[in-house]
């Protein structure tokens, strides 16, 4: 490990980067816990406002719950939608269809 301090990513503001340089060792990896935690959620969000719109009475196949969200995976560079809900402690996943290319 280089005794040189870490060059910030051009991304990150003045103020943010010297907010870092003057915490503790704990509160930076409170903080990078909390970035890694943040950045998963905004993703999730992203995937949902890419989802299709839905009506109540969507085109829900008969053994997929209401409860059902539809996500968006990706399998050998191509992206499918699929429902996806949860089940005691496991989480099921059906597929819909594959996502449109413009989409």
């Amino acid at each position: 490990m280089s005794d040189e301090p870490p060059i910030p990513p051009p991304s990150l503001s003045a103020e943010l980067v010297d907010a870092l340089n003057q915490s503790t060792p704990k509160q930076l990896r409170d903080v990078a816990t909390y970035a890694e935690e943040l950045a998963e959620r905004k993703e999730r969000e992203t995937h949902r406002e890419e989802e299709p719109d839905r009506d109540e009475a969507d085109d829900l196949p008969d053994d997929v719950p209401a409860k059902a969200t539809i996500t968006i995976k990706e399998i050998n560079d191509n992206r499918y939608y699929y429902w996806q809900w949860r089940d005691g402690n496991q989480v099921r996943s059906q597929y819909k269809s594959p996502v449109s290319p413009d989409e």
